[in-house]
């Protein structure tokens, strides 16, 4: 594994696919800026080498080529902040505009991108368009995690334009590494926490954790498909229907292999989605009708604190429910918390995913 730390860029031209998919309020403010924070090692490493940085992302999720509100035009002020060095903007990722601008970087320049997803080829995987990115750079730095597991243009296809000038950044180098820890040799027992809301986002995370671990905590809206599989009245509660079948096979499975699979023994429920619903804690195979499961509830919250505090070793992915709003997150806050402890006893816990790192950063 290439990292950047294997190279020296004096007078090279760094094209860098970074993560600065960061959350904007309605003023187009961040109101979260640890992913571009969390950049500015690999960007600093190359501006101190003697080179200059070219910098692409996605923001959000535009359906039909540019909107304003997903411009990371807006990153411009904080990006300026965080490195202390001027930015320069281009208002497109390609083209003529794109390489004029590349071409007339100084050593020690930056300039960043439009967004990606502005063209409908990045998440195509297009080579075409890759291929035009790739004109923009003399080296290839893939540091952005969060996105380095889809085959799109600027993450996998790109590469194939750089031969030996190519590397991973230091916040891939290091979630690597840390993935290894979890997956290759683990200390016993490790229980992974999968949350979030759907079955069918967290299959393979699932079918892949039956490998090595020995505890796995399921909570969010996820859980309700497995009570209803499972017989459970869920009222209102979100359920993938077409994935019943699944939740059958993976708790079949994990039997069939040793891993305890725990799902919340009960839940808070609502009437509707909003904090100020009326709300009630209730068994989660018993939620009434016209309520729904919106985050674990104090058994569930004790059990798997239990669980967690007994473990070596802690992969978290997905909240417990719905966070955001005060009156269902204290399910997800009681896990951080808990595993906050673990790992002050000596677990090392491992946190991926843009909800789960919200939320630890909320709390």
């Amino acid at each position: 594994m290439h990292t950047i730390e294997n190279f020296n860029f004096k007078d090279e031209k760094a094209l860098i696919r970074v993560d600065f998919n960061v959350p904007l309020n309605d003023n187009l403010e961040i109101t979260d800026n640890s992913r571009m924070t969390a950049a500015i090692p690999t960007i600093n490493k190359v501006l101190k080498d003697g080179g200059s940085v070219v910098l692409m992302s996605h923001l959000g999720r535009p359906k039909n080529g540019p909107e304003s509100k997903f411009s990371l035009s807006s990153l411009v002020d904080e990006l300026e902040k965080l490195t202390g060095t001027k930015v320069h903007f281009c208002s497109d990722c390609i083209g003529d505009e794109a390489i004029r601008m590349s071409n007339a970087l100084q050593n020690g320049d930056i300039l960043l991108l439009e967004n990606l997803r502005f063209h409908k080829e990045e998440k195509m995987g297009d080579e075409g368009f890759a291929d035009e990115l790739a004109k923009l750079g003399s080296f290839y730095i893939n540091d952005a995690f969060g996105t380095a597991h889809r085959a799109h243009a600027s993450t996998s296809v790109i590469a194939r334009n750089f031969k030996d000038k190519k590397c991973f950044g230091f916040i891939m180098a290091r979630e690597i590494e840390n993935a290894e820890k979890v997956i290759g040799n683990p200390q016993k027992p490790l229980t992974a926490i999968v949350g979030g809301a759907k079955v069918s986002d967290k299959t393979l995370i699932v079918k892949n954790l039956l490998k090595v671990a020995d505890n796995i905590l399921i909570g969010g809206g996820m859980a309700y498909t497995f009570f209803k599989a499972q017989g459970g009245e869920i009222g209102n509660s979100l359920c993938e229907n077409d994935r019943l079948d699944l939740c059958r096979e993976i708790l079949e499975e994990a039997k069939a292999k040793g891993v305890h699979i725990y799902l919340p023994e009960d839940s808070v429920s609502a009437d509707a989605f909003a904090n100020d619903a009326n709300i009630k804690v209730e068994g989660s195979n018993a939620i009434s009708t016209g309520y729904m499961g919106l985050d674990i509830g104090p058994k569930a919250q004790k059990e798997y604190k239990d669980v967690l505090l007994d473990s070596k070793t802690i992969l978290w992915n997905g909240p417990m429910g719905v966070f955001e709003m005060t009156s269902y997150e204290k399910g997800t806050k009681e896990v951080a918390l808990a595993v906050a402890e673990a790992t002050g006893n000596g677990a090392f816990s491992l946190i991926g995913g843009g909800d789960s790192a919200a939320a630890i950063n909320k709390f």
